[in-house]
């Protein structure tokens, strides 16, 4: 039958959208292709904060990042059959180095937060759940969030503490390039208190000597969330593999034996849980 011409468009529209719909398979199946590259290359370009302490920190003697965060990192690659670079980032600018490509992954003790999400991709099992402590002198007065209300605390620029200090508790928060600037700052007198994650304030508390005036009074965490290993948004694959391993840390204890290992305490309750969760898992 010969076709008339009123029904070419149609036609033409039922291949244009047939191409299309080719086009967008071809390109959905190429998508990830940061995993390639990887097992291409041999190696996983990782994003590790080392702002000190058992969660991440540099040997002195080596000059090589040690510690909670750079351990996860070594056994990401390990897992991935490949070898490790890891990276040091700052709080300001880890997230733009994932995006711009300079590293592959980002272990940073960035937390699971929807403002995050939206712009990074994640695997979905977390590793830990950390929360933010403050770090006062002694006789400072302080023992609950409102008590910072109009008075000055120090912060790293881009930390997710920020926001809610000001928003809810009215604090006036003074941002720095790093946790070290921060703390230094709170030393200096520039602030009545400074606020970082808890696994970067209470070992430093509890260990240091030169923190003997100081404590952590808020027993509440601020907006406890849960962390996870950061990708570039819609690396599926990268992120299966990536979340197969983590799964892997829970089902073994390797995460549990690890905490032990580096002496971090409190225990986190979160591994325990996720490690009755997937022990009997295949």
């Amino acid at each position: 039958m010969t076709q008339t011409p009123l029904h070419l468009p149609r036609a033409r529209k039922a291949i244009t959208l047939a191409l299309a719909l080719l086009a967008f398979g071809a390109s959905s199946a190429h998508a990830d292709a940061t995993l390639d590259k990887i097992k291409q290359r041999g190696k996983v370009v990782i994003g590790v904060l080392v702002g000190g302490g058992p969660f991440g920190s540099i040997d002195p003697a080596t000059q090589q990042p040690v510690g909670w965060n750079p351990e996860l990192a070594r056994a990401v690659a390990k897992g991935l059959g490949v070898e490790a670079e890891l990276v040091q980032v700052q709080t300001p600018t880890r997230v733009q180095f994932l995006i711009s490509g300079k590293v592959d992954l980002l272990i940073a003790s960035m937390e699971l937060y929807p403002d995050r999400a939206e712009i990074l991709g994640y695997a979905p099992t977390p590793f830990y759940r950390v929360g933010g402590a403050a770090a006062t002198l002694k006789n400072s007065g302080i023992s609950k969030w409102e008590d910072l209300k109009g008075k000055p605390v120090c912060v790293s620029q881009g930390s997710s503490y920020a926001k809610p200090l000001e928003t809810d508790y009215g604090a006036q928060v003074k941002g720095f390039k790093s946790s070290s600037e921060s703390l230094l700052a709170l030393r200096g007198g520039t602030c009545v208190a400074a606020v970082h994650d808890t696994t970067l304030i209470r070992p430093l508390l509890r260990t240091n000597a030169e923190w003997t005036n100081y404590q952590s009074p808020i027993a509440v965490e601020l907006i406890p969330a849960q962390s996870v290993i950061w990708t570039r948004k819609g690396e599926a694959d990268t992120i299966a593999a990536v979340d197969k391993i983590v799964r892997d840390w829970h089902r073994t204890g390797w995460l549990i034996e690890t905490e032990k290992r580096l002496d971090i305490t409190p225990p986190q309750v979160l591994l325990q849980e996720l490690h009755l969760k997937y022990k009997n898992a295949v």
